[in-house]
């Protein structure tokens, strides 16, 4: 041991090795009473020993341990589970796609890109043309070496008319996929993206084996590998014990299964039946709270609830009728009372605070019943039915406030609720008016072109503006924040002022787990961390 002691300095002061010999001390069952000695024997003064011990043992408690079944618990599943990326919809997919796959781009907990399988990757000056540098040694499970030609087989069933990819609309600009030798490849852009590397790191960019059609059984490069998958009943997966990241993964085993029944899901993890559950309604916040094992996992973000009128077809093809939906909103009641503070109050388009291009300026339809029923005079409309599934924490409460909202001016609202099994299929896009439940996205450029661009599979109200299509096009290789600012908002106001799309609320992802679950990750992109936590996650005993 060095003469550090003697210096007065802490734990952080410590070299690696110092830091490594306390630990194995304290392993071995050394006791606080000989480490003191110990440390004081070398120079340190009883409060730096004192300091220095307890730093070492919450170190110690913070270091990662292997084994262990862990179960995860989401509020939705159904017959489209699906384990190919370019066709996930849910978080269930998401979060199982997280376990078997990686991206090339990974988003941190700061909403920026980082290297995954691209240990590399940087633009040109007009972000026409994006190099990709690949990791060398990485393996498939089956134990065959990852390439170029993988990436470039999954990158081009994202792009091209016949794709049926749900993330299209985020790399529509790339004209080809370009293989430079084995381990780089290249992105020829038919505009300008400063998007595109964050983007690749959103949940559908999963890189699969070249050939792969089936997605039964996948293979993958990630953290674990799959052993047992039936939709809309439950994933199991296993350790890759041969994965390439450094450290996990940590857990042996993983169930991933949905609970579709909000207090049936709290009950499960109350009684100890589950690890972690997902979509915690903010109502049983004190239920979790009250349990010295339990914990609430309350992460900030743009996450929104929305409720949809199609613009084609329906009440919502009527534009006054869309409006006086927009003006019965109660946006900072429900913030205070359904989602218990756990959020903010939405302006009906999806950029937040939590986006860097928000628009400061944007405001929110004001309550004024009045209007409203002004509004629906002026319309056609007599009466509407909304179908609601609780596929986001406080969506039915929110579908009520409107009922009653609407009843009070003698309109009425009727309420069609459905369960959330297979509501992503058989509902969602499908009906005139429904409810809908977004993740963040890393950039509001990629928001927008996912949920309003005209040609956007998951454009829900089935808006179309040639303006904002352009703008958002535009937008991606502007770099004068100034202009770039007045794009954005731009776009934002033409879809609280057009779009079919109600929003009352932006959400803090809240979700539940026990406390012995460590290594959660805090990625505010989607529920429990961002679902970035696979190969990081352990158990403590």
């Amino acid at each position: 041991m060095s003469d550090i002691f003697k210096k007065g300095l802490s734990y952080n002061d410590l070299t690696g090795a110092e830091r490594e010999l306390l630990q194995k001390g304290l392993q071995r069952g050394t006791t606080r009473r000989e480490m003191m000695g110990w440390l004081m024997a070398s120079g340190a003064t009883m409060a730096a020993a004192g300091s220095i011990f307890t730093a070492a043992g919450e170190a110690l408690a913070a270091t990662p341990k292997k084994g262990g079944k862990l179960s995860f618990a989401w509020d939705l599943h159904g017959p489209s589970d699906t384990l190919d990326p370019t066709l996930f919809t849910s978080s269930i997919d998401y979060l199982r796609g997280r376990s078997n796959y990686n991206n090339l781009i990974r988003i941190n907990e700061k909403v920026e890109a980082t290297p995954e399988l691209a240990e590399e990757f940087s633009s040109n000056k007009t972000a026409t043309e994006w190099t990709f540098k690949l990791r060398k040694g990485v393996k498939w499970h089956d134990g065959t070496p990852f390439t170029a030609d993988d990436v470039i087989y999954s990158m081009n069933r994202h792009i091209g008319k016949d794709s049926k990819s749900k993330a299209k609309p985020l790399v529509e600009m790339v004209k080809e996929w370009k293989k430079v030798d084995a381990t780089t490849v290249k992105a020829i852009l038919s505009s300008p993206n400063s998007d595109l590397a964050i983007a690749l790191g959103t949940f559908h960019f999963k890189i699969v084996k070249a050939g792969t059609t089936n997605f039964s059984a996948p293979i993958g490069t990630g953290p674990f590998k799959l052993k047992e998958f039936k939709p809309g009943v439950r994933s199991l997966h296993v350790a890759n014990d041969d994965y390439w990241g450094s450290g996990g993964p940590y857990v042996e085993e993983m169930e991933i299964f949905g609970i579709t029944d909000k207090e049936a899901r709290l009950n499960a993890l109350l009684a100890g039946n589950v690890d972690m559950i997902g979509n915690l309604s903010p109502k049983n916040i004190p239920e979790i709270e009250a349990k010295s094992d339990l914990e609430v996992w309350s992460v900030p973000s743009g996450a929104y609830l929305d409720i949809i009128a199609r613009v084609d077809r329906g009440p919502g093809k009527d534009p006054n009728f869309v409006k006086a939906m927009k003006h019965l909103q109660r946006r900072e009641r429900f913030v205070k009372i359904q989602l218990r503070g756990q959020g903010t109050v939405g302006t009906d388009n999806p950029i937040n605070q939590a986006y860097a291009d928000h628009c400061a300026t944007s405001t929110a339809f004001p309550y004024d019943p009045e209007m409203a029923k002004s509004l629906l005079k002026k319309s056609s409309v007599t009466e509407a039915e909304l179908y609601v599934a609780e596929v986001g924490p406080g969506l039915t409460d929110m579908c009520n406030a409107l009922q009653r909202e609407c009843s009070k001016i003698g309109f009425n609202l009727k309420l069609k609720k459905v369960p959330n099994d297979g509501y992503w299929g058989a509902i969602w896009l499908k009906k005139d008016m429904f409810v809908s439940s977004w993740n963040m996205r890393p950039t509001a450029n990629v928001m927008m072109s996912l949920a309003y661009k005209s040609d956007a599979k998951w454009n829900e109200s089935y808006w179309k503006n040639e303006e904002f299509d352009k703008l958002l096009i535009e937008a991606r290789g502007v770099t004068d924040p100034s202009l770039r600012a007045e794009m954005y908002c731009k776009m934002q106001n033409l879809i609280t002022e057009q779009a079919g799309t109600i929003v009352p609320a932006h959400r803090n992802y809240v979700d539940a787990k026990k406390k012995k679950i460590k290594g959660v990750t805090r990625v505010p992109t989607g529920t429990m961390g961002g679902l970035e936590w696979p190969e990081y996650i352990w158990i403590d005993s």
